[in-house]
């Protein structure tokens, strides 16, 4: 009825519908399965994700919990910042930016043990399913990949919790009944979607956010902070050197308390439906604006212009899962090219969910006072070039405009 399968990794959480897949790929191909479990900053205790693995058969060798945070913020949050992603102009792509790191790690511990086959717990409807699976693809043509919910006939969350029940699988309290939203976190957001979000007219309830305060209970005084760059990355805040991680760690924390970050978004899904979904991205709201106020600075308008019509390319090959893919690549390394000048600090004010730049500095500022000044520039500008730089800008409107009289 199944193909083969001997060992299999499972990208586990420990939470429901990982624990009732582990057993049903024990069950369904009479497999060994290895479970891996990513630490990519959730903000959740790790360590009973072992314990459930372990109380489900799983060899203590064959339990892996790994802590991919420096990795997550420095090869995949930075480089896809750097480019000023926005999926449809709003979404910083918190969920999708982590799912070829995972689906990456999953492939090399596949090889580690020998496994036939990798599974996930995404369902047949919505992206990760695909953005799993292209990374799986692309890092090993060849890998049997298994997605329970596009096999079995587990179609819904009371059949989830009998199956658990009859396995003697530990099932939350909170889980006993249908769950008001489901949630993905990590360092980068969380986001919620499902059940009471579903409604696209209704508002999200407060209850939903976890991780910014209501901005109308934030402080009432402004903070002010700063963010050093070098080569488009951010290395200080505060003029304190820290590392991709602790950055964004300390970023989410300003944010959370300022309520910044909240979106409240109707977004395309690659499968073709429409999904409402509510994410908070406190840090990462932060980031990106400070981003693009230093390289306002430093970036001639050629450069920063093409990589604008580049953004929203680079953010639909991220959201639709094709990190690994060629194009991505490309366009990688022409937005690393336009870094190289991207260094100095920018000053922002956090105030009750908004970020504001209020202030930039750069060894390479392209900013010249002396030319743009309304007081005597002393010869640096010639406006009577204007005029001829207009004329020439005119010609072909003059041309048209007498055609047309």
């Amino acid at each position: 009825m199944t193909d083969q399968i001997n060992r299999v990794v499972l990208a586990y959480s420990g939470g429901l519908d990982t624990s009732v897949i582990l057993k049903w790929l024990q069950q369904t191909y009479n497999c060994e399965v290895v479970t891996f479990t990513a630490d990519l900053g959730q903000g959740e205790e790790l360590e009973p994700a072992r314990q459930k693995a372990q109380m489900a058969g799983v060899k203590p060798e064959h339990i892996f919990i790994d802590d991919l945070r420096e990795e997550f913020v420095r090869d995949y949050v930075f480089p896809m910042m750097r480019s000023n992603a926005l999926y449809e102009g709003l979404y910083l792509l918190g969920t999708s930016i982590a799912r070829p790191l995972i689906a990456k790690r999953q492939i090399e511990i596949a090889r580690q043990v020998n496994a036939d086959a990798v599974s996930h717990g995404a369902t047949g409807k919505g992206n990760d399913q695909v953005r799993f699976e292209l990374g799986y693809y692309a890092l090993a043509p060849d890998i049997k990949v298994i997605a329970p919910w596009r096999e079995w006939d587990l179609t819904s969350r009371t059949r989830l919790i009998e199956f658990a029940e009859q396995h003697q699988i530990p099932v939350a309290k909170d889980k006993r009944g249908e769950s008001p939203f489901s949630t993905d976190a990590n360092l980068l957001h969380t986001s919620s979607e499902g059940k009471v979000l579903e409604d696209p007219w209704q508002e999200v309830p407060d209850y939903v956010y976890s991780r910014t305060v209501n901005p109308e209970d934030a402080p009432d005084a402004p903070e002010y902070i700063t963010i050093d760059f070098e080569r488009g990355d951010g290395v200080a805040l505060n003029g304190e050197a820290t590392s991709p991680a602790t950055l964004l760690t300390k970023l989410n924390e300003l944010g959370r308390r300022h309520g910044i970050g909240r979106l409240d978004l109707v977004e395309n899904r690659f499968v073709g439906m429409k999904s409402r979904g509510m994410y908070e991205t406190p840090g990462g709201t932060i980031y990106h604006l400070a981003h693009r106020g230093i390289e306002q600075i430093t970036l001639d308008r050629g450069a920063a212009h093409l990589k604008d019509e580049l953004a929203p390319r680079y953010a639909e090959l991220v959201y639709n899962g094709f990190w690994f893919s060629p194009e991505r690549e490309m366009l990688q390394a022409a937005i690393d090219h336009s870094q190289a000048k991207v260094s100095g600090t920018v000053r922002l004010k956090l105030y009750k969910g908004g970020v504001y730049i209020v202030g930039r500095r750069s060894p390479n500022s392209l900013y010249s006072e002396k030319v743009v000044t309304f007081e005597d520039d002393q010869g640096a500008y010639d406006q009577r070039d204007a005029a001829g730089f207009i004329k020439l800008n005119a010609l072909r409107l003059r041309l048209l405009g007498r055609r047309d009289a």
